[in-house]
Parts: C-alpha cells; structure tokens; sequence
C-alpha cells in the first residue's frame, strides 16, 4: 500500500485545498447567477403549467434533451489549450476505432523517443457526458509520463446507450488497441479511467482475467466508481457542497442503469465479484474531499487482501475530478505522473 496515509474521519468533513475552495467558489457563483435568472422566469412557467398533459411531456422531453445538449457542450470543454498540451508529444491522431456496433471517434497520443506499451483510456463524466476535449490535457500528460501510446475513445453515452453499451464498446476498442500495440508498440495493454471510466477500467480487467477480452499489464484506477449502490461513510460525509454531490451520483447511476436487475450486475459494480484474485496489478487514486472516496479505498483493500499487487494514494484537500482541472490544481500533475511511473514501470517488466 501506499506511503500515504488514507483520511480516517468520517464524522467531519476535511478542508478542501486552495485551488479546490477557489474552483468550489466558481461554482457557488455560478449557481447564484443560474437560481436569478430561474427566479425571473418563475412567471412563464406557472403559466405554461396550463397547457394540457400531453402538451407538458413533450415539452418535459424537449427540456429534458436541451439539458443534456447543454451539459455535455459544457462538460467537454478543456481545462487548458489543446495546442498547448499537445506540444510535448511526438504526434495526437484523430481516428475511427471499432466499437461494439460501429466505428467510435478516437484519438490516440504518441509520445517523443521509444514508445512501449498502449494505454485504453476511459473517460469519466457519469457515463453520460464528457469525452475527446474534456479529457485531452490528461491524456496528453499521461502518454508523456508513461512512454505509452494512449487512446482515448469516444464511447457511447447514457440515457440514449444505457449499460451495458458503454463496456461492450470498451471491449472492442481494448481488442483493437491490443492488436496495434502487438504491431508497433511491444504487444502489452493497459487500461485507466477516472470516475466512470475507473469503473469500465475496473470491469475491462476482471474480464481479461476471465479471458474475455485482452488481459492488461496494469489498471489504473481514479478515484473510481466500484460499488454502485452503498452508503459508505465518504458519501454521507461529503454529501452535498463537494462539487460531485450524492445526489448528483444518484442521477448519473440512474441514466446509466435503466434495469433494476443490472443493479447487482458484476459488470457494473466490480467491488462485489466474488473472487478479486489474479486481477493485474492497480494503482488507485482518491481525492480526500470526495463522496465517492471510501470506494477506491475499500477496493484497494480488498484487492490486496486477495493478493493482488496494489498502490494507492489519497491526494489531501483534493476534489472529485480533479484531474480535469490540474491546469492550476498541483495535486492533479503530481496524480497523472504518479500514474506515468507506474505504467512506465509496468510496462518495462514485460518481456
């Protein structure tokens, strides 16, 4: 395990850092602006609550997909200049890759000098938004700390692909990703994500190890979501207020899980397969002031409990997602070359 120490309370929360009390700060002021401007139209609503039912659903579906349109124009927007980002790397490739019913838009990040081994990249956003953008800065990091070809795929979202579409898309890029890194790059394959790209990540290994897909070198898990539903003590602590709040969860869990019988289903809540070992080895990241905290850490426990090789860390004062906003959050870089070091690593014992 790793050499830092893992938040005991649960009673109270822990402070938040600068650079996420500042983020948390933005955000506040934003929802100030957004509740004024609800306040304003109050007025056109009660008046439009008088048209008939049928009227109402449509227009309730309407309002339903501009919220998604705008949520996901929103969420994948980059944290720092693309152009920017990529100047360290050797090449970024946009490209088509297989998924499980048609080609996915991709894009794959090359790093200068000897590249080895290929990482599948998995993208967080609930299963419902973000994508290539949102995520470009981290994978550009991340090809440069680990040596590795990294591919980031454009998988399919809830509600309109609901699970499982989002794993079976996962498998097929992962085959073909193994086939490419057979070819060019050493034949080694590892998988990450964070958030709901740490739980298809998670997934993706236990069924390499069943051999239903390539099995990886590594899985590199941030701050991932394991357990589906659970009232671990993280989730009570940080509730609400943490920029990811439980209910948000909730919402998200929700538009990708669309059938109470997949509640249970391994393929979505890792953390309760009945046998943890042989998996390869992880690495797994959780932010301090997190509700979703307890899961990385509870699998990281039971992982190694089953023998298999476990590094995790807790970055202090650090919120969900702070990946995505390492651009000015320090903890994010240091979270990314943690990662690099160990895939580099990973991949060099391979023969």
């Amino acid at each position: 395990m790793s050499d830092f120490s893992v938040p005991t309370s649960v009673s109270r929360p822990l402070s938040p850092n600068l650079p996420s009390r500042l983020l948390l700060g933005g955000i506040r002021w934003q929802e100030q602006r957004k509740k004024k401007h609800a306040d304003r139209s109050a007025a056109r609503s009660e008046a439009e609550a008088a048209r008939s039912s049928d009227t109402q659903d449509a227009a309730h579906a309407e309002a339903q997909q501009h919220f998604l349109r705008a949520l996901r124009k929103a969420m994948d927007t980059p944290s720092f200049p693309q152009r920017l980002s990529s100047l360290p790397l050797r090449r970024v490739v946009s490209l088509q890759v297989p998924g499980a019913v048609g080609p996915l838009s991709a894009r794959l990040y090359i790093p200068r000098g000897r590249v080895r081994g290929a990482v599948l990249y998995l993208h967080g956003g609930g299963f419902v938004h973000c994508g290539l953008n949102s995520h470009h800065g981290i994978c550009c990091r991340l090809a440069r700390a680990s040596g590795a070809a990294v591919l980031l795929p454009d998988y399919r979202l809830a509600p309109e692909h609901p699970f499982p579409a989002a794993v079976e898309d996962c498998h097929a890029t992962l085959s073909w990703l193994a086939r490419a890194s057979a070819r060019y790059w050493g034949g080694r394959v590892a998988v990450a994500g964070d958030s709901a790209g740490g739980n298809l990540a998670a997934v993706l290994a236990q069924d390499g190890k069943a051999g239903a897909c390539p099995n990886p070198a590594l899985q590199l898990l941030y701050y991932p979501s394991i357990y589906g539903r659970n009232d671990l003590p993280s989730q009570q602590t940080y509730a609400q207020g943490y920029f990811l709040s439980r209910r948000s969860m909730e919402w998200y869990a929700a538009q990708y899980i669309q059938r109470e019988e997949d509640w249970a289903h391994p393929r979505f809540v890792p953390g309760l397969a009945d046998d943890l070992s042989g998996l390869a080895p992880a690495v797994i990241v959780t932010a301090e002031c997190d509700p979703m905290r307890d899961e990385g850490q509870a699998y990281a426990q039971m992982l190694s409990k089953a023998g298999v090789p476990v590094q995790y860390r807790c970055y202090p004062g650090t919120l969900h997602a702070f990946l995505n906003f390492y651009a000015f959050m320090p903890h994010g870089k240091a979270a990314l070359r943690f990662g690099g070091r160990a895939l580099r690593k990973a991949f060099a014992a391979c023969p």
